[in-house]
């Protein structure tokens, strides 16, 4: 089992990804923050190649997913999945073609310095687990005392 950290490093990591990363989940689930919703969503990213099962792990990824990362709960799997996130969106969005984001709506498009900057955070999230007051850490609390107690009757 993966141990996760008791330090205060991957708590910060992980709800700044989840702070960023939730309304754009936000927009493509509830149609909040000026999105368009679910089935606009589905559609877009369909008629742009995707299969509707990929759309729809995105869509809780960065939603559902989010809110579950804050917790705390299920955070190296929902770094991972963020880090596969990232990842399309530079290479299916061309945002590689650049390193800074488009700050002044130039016609040229966007850089990957944001992602950058994700794929970090999810890489300490990765490593050192969901850190300090997270549903994780208390799960492998729990592990460790059944271990010891059941250790400790054999």
């Amino acid at each position: 089992m993966l141990k996760t950290s008791d330090d205060v490093l991957p708590l910060i990591a992980r709800l700044t990804i989840a702070l960023a990363i939730f309304p754009h989940g936000a927009q493509k689930l509830f149609g909040w923050f000026g999105g368009k919703g679910w089935g606009p969503t589905m559609e877009f990213f369909t008629e742009w190649g995707f299969p509707a099962v990929l759309v729809v792990a995105l869509i809780l990824t960065e939603s559902i997913g989010m809110l579950l990362l804050a917790l705390g709960f299920g955070g190296r799997i929902w770094a991972a999945l963020t880090a596969v996130v990232m990842g399309v969106a530079v290479w299916k969005a061309n945002h590689y073609r650049y390193f800074f984001m488009n700050w002044y709506a130039e016609r040229r498009g966007e850089g990957f310095e944001y992602h950058l900057l994700v794929l970090g955070l999810v890489a300490i999230v990765l490593i050192a687990g969901s850190g300090r007051w997270s549903i994780d850490r208390a799960l492998t609390r729990r592990a460790n005392l059944d271990r010891a107690v059941g250790g400790a009757q054999a």
